[in-house]
């Protein structure tokens, strides 16, 4: 028996130093101690690039991805885990009107864009006044072979979903959804609720992923742990100086706060559009309350869900 524990052992460790291994690094955050943004707890800056990088014809056809050149952010979150209290995962509309450092006014995705994520990590920074201390970053094909690796994951919709752009055609109800529908899910915006929606969707459906990875079902078996495992190693763009115990930090406070732990919300808009503008005094209570390691206050959380029709 002894054994046996002392084995599992060690081929968990040796699947985390693969994976460890596989992911790349990036400075993606300032070493400028000086920095006017300011957090309490731990802010992690989470990153979904609609990257083609990596794909072959067969597999952007696969996906649905086409063959957009160049690099965005389809998804933006600050996940903060304050020292106690509630765990809260804000979405950053990727139509969201801002400051970017050095180009003027435009859409939040287009910093990506321009200078990768130090810029985006910048543009975040300056917009919410939150200073970001991890980054974490995944693109098209990584989201969809993590998804692969756990052995799909479980949605339920109140009604079908038909979006051909994303290679999308869910009926209504419970469903496990492979690589490519879960990214296409993930990514349609052909919705009655459009942007805000997707990424109401997105939240829940990172919170899926990071229940069933972090499962004993996923961790008591060696197969589907190490398809994982590996994967996330191959999807993953981190900070240089994130660590492991970031990422498992990581990982289980998405699990928490998107399990009930914790609140998510979209940040509250003033006007949406072809771009979207934040509403000056809500949102800016809600980035006071991360920069000092509060909860989200009840009528930015109230905005928020009534923003989302829930």
């Amino acid at each position: 028996m002894l054994f046996v524990v002392a084995l599992l052992l060690a081929l968990l460790l040796l699947l985390g130093w693969l994976a460890w291994s596989r992911i790349d690094k990036v400075a993606a955050i300032p070493d400028d101690d000086a920095r006017a943004a300011q957090s309490a707890g731990q802010i992690y800056l989470l990153v979904g690039s609609d990257s083609r990088e990596g794909l072959d014809e067969e597999e952007r056809g696969e996906l649905a991805t086409g063959n957009v050149s160049g690099q965005r952010t389809d998804t933006i979150m600050l996940l903060h885990l304050p020292e106690s209290g509630r765990p809260a995962l804000v979405s950053l509309p990727r139509d969201s009107l801002v400051e970017i450092p050095g180009y003027g006014e435009e859409r939040i995705n287009a910093a990506y864009a321009f200078g990768g994520a130090p810029l985006l990590v910048e543009t975040v920074e300056s917009a919410t006044g939150v200073r970001v201390d991890d980054y974490v970053e995944i693109g098209f094909g990584g989201f969809a072979s993590i998804v692969d690796g756990l052995g799909g994951v479980q949605v339920c919709l109140d009604e079908p979903i038909q979006d051909p752009k994303a290679g999308l055609d869910l009926p209504a109800g419970c469903q496990e959804l492979a690589g490519p529908d879960a990214l296409g899910y993930a990514r349609t915006r052909y919705t009655a609720t459009a942007d805000l929606g997707r990424v109401q969707r997105q939240r829940e459906f990172l919170g899926a992923i990071a229940d069933k990875a972090t499962s004993p079902a996923t961790l008591l078996n060696p197969l589907t742990l190490a398809r994982t495992t590996l994967a996330g190693g191959d999807a993953l763009v981190l900070d240089e100086d994130t660590g492991p115990i970031d990422l498992a930090r990581f990982a289980l406070g998405l699990r928490s706060v998107t399990g009930g732990g914790g609140d998510t919300l979209t940040v509250p808009l003033a006007s949406i559009g072809n771009t979207v503008t934040w509403d000056p005094e809500l949102s800016a209570q809600l980035f006071a309350a991360l920069q000092e390691g509060d909860e989200v206050p009840p009528d930015v959380l109230a905005a928020a869900r009534a923003q989302a029709g829930t």
